[in-house]
């Protein structure tokens, strides 16, 4: 049976179209998926994602446990900083990506996917042998992204934190709408900024209720999972589960990029090997050359002879372009940007092109 988040009748009483996700029931979208995304684009959209895992790791073991369990840097972080990061499996996968949040000295949030809770807590478990204070309050917490260019004139009315000076990926701990305690971050996964705002579920409705009459004025409109999906798409963002998962690894999914041999973590000799001597297949963006069916996860993709050299891992129609763009993994030789391959779907070979990420070009 799947859960509910705290503020489910909210969605109903809206009238939003609730399907199963990760174990919960979730809005997918609420009137129009296009009109939520281009609102997000343009102006604010607010999504419930409390579904996701808040873990919290405390004293003066936690950060060594984050380095062994991570791939990214988290040496780097003070407080006030937030960080991207993946935790690699033993075998070259993955075993979720994450975000690592430095809220005070020795003190850790980690964000996790919701459909890995359990098997992230247990992996980081597996490798607390200092005894690092570990609290899941993944079904304690809710979570609001208010995302979109208008975001901050939407709720910077509710408090005293200096919404607008905040750099990206960083995190504040303040009175939010008369609560206290509560966490504000810069990060988001639209591409169009915005915030992460982290509070306890008893006062999930309060906030709710004040963050939309506090942005009426800009016209702030609830976003389902619908929009949540192709907005990250069109940024190239991976979602795991399609586009990552258990066997594959950072290198082949881009994520290079938040992997540091500047320290040891979990099989990051194989890791490192693989880095230096190149991976046989990596992610990349499709772009369609001729209109068609819109590629969806599993697809086959051929070369022009009609040899399979990957498939597709996540695809969508872009509300802001109007067009069909698609993610996957392809052999390394025919990765390389304006590359034409073909997509099979209905069994018939619609034409595309690589393209480098993000698809939309934000200004």
């Amino acid at each position: 049976m799947s859960k509910k988040t705290v503020l489910y009748d909210k969605h109903v009483a809206l009238g939003a179209k609730m399907v199963p996700f990760a174990g919960y029931d979730m809005p997918v979208q609420y009137s129009n998926l296009g009109e939520e995304h281009l609102n997000v684009r343009n102006g604010v959209g607010v999504f419930d994602v409390s579904h996701m895992g808040e873990f919290f790791l405390k004293g003066s073991g936690a950060l060594d446990l984050i380095q062994r369990v991570s791939t990214n840097d988290a040496s780097k972080l003070t407080p006030g900083k937030v960080q991207y990061s993946c935790m690699p499996n033993e075998t070259g996968g993955i075993v979720d990506d994450l975000l690592v949040y430095c809220l005070g000295e020795e003190e850790y949030m980690l964000v996790v996917n919701a459909s890995n809770m359990e098997k992230d807590w247990n992996w980081i478990s597996k490798f607390n042998t200092a005894g690092v204070e570990m609290t899941d309050r993944s079904d304690n917490y809710s979570l609001l992204a208010i995302q979109g260019p208008k975001a901050t004139e939407a709720i910077q009315s509710l408090t005293d934190m200096n919404l607008g000076d905040m750099e990206y990926y960083t995190v504040q701990v303040g009175k939010f709408a008369g609560v206290d305690n509560v966490i504000v971050a810069t990060t988001g996964y639209t591409g169009s900024g915005g915030y992460e705002v982290y509070f306890t579920n008893d006062v999930a409705d309060q906030i709710w209720d004040a963050v939309f009459e506090a942005g009426k004025h800009v016209n702030i409109m609830p976003a389902g999972l619908g929009a949540r999906d192709t907005l990250r798409m069109e940024m190239g963002f991976c979602l795991y589960g399609n586009d990552i998962d258990d066997n594959t690894s950072p290198h082949e999914a881009g994520l290079g990029w938040i992997t540091k041999y500047t320290k040891e973590f979990t099989n990051w000799e194989a890791l490192k090997a693989q880095k230096e001597a190149g991976v046989s297949r990596k992610f990349v963006g499709f772009h369609e050359i001729e209109k068609g069916p819109i590629p969806r996860q599993g697809y086959e993709i051929q070369d022009l002879d009609g040899n399979t050299i990957g498939h597709v891992t996540s695809g969508t129609k872009s509300p802001s372009m109007d067009k069909a763009i698609a993610m996957g993994y392809v052999t390394k030789e025919f990765s390389a940007v304006d590359t034409e391959v073909r997509i099979i779907i209905r069994n018939k070979a619609l034409s595309a092109k690589v393209t480098r990420f993000p698809f939309l070009k934000l200004k």
